[in-house]
């Protein structure tokens, strides 16, 4: 699994760097990405209904949150 800093970086910049990172990777791989800005909340679910990736899961934990997506 490939993780992604993307900490510290405003919207839509963390979508932006998971986007890119995807397109090295193979479909079905996953991909967890961390991120500070709040708006990645809401960015990252539409990015997947978008484009055909699945958000398998988001958490927080403090002012962090947690992607973790695989490529469709």
């Amino acid at each position: 699994m490939k993780v992604l800093d993307a900490t510290g970086l405003l919207c839509p910049l963390p979508v932006l760097r998971t986007q890119k990172a995807l397109q090295g990777m193979a479909a079905g791989d996953v991909i967890d990405v961390l991120a500070t800005d709040t708006a990645s909340v809401n960015e990252f679910p539409a990015f997947c209904e978008q484009t055909g990736h699945e958000l398998l899961e988001w958490e927080q934990a403090g002012d962090q949150f947690r992607f973790r997506l695989r490529k469709a």
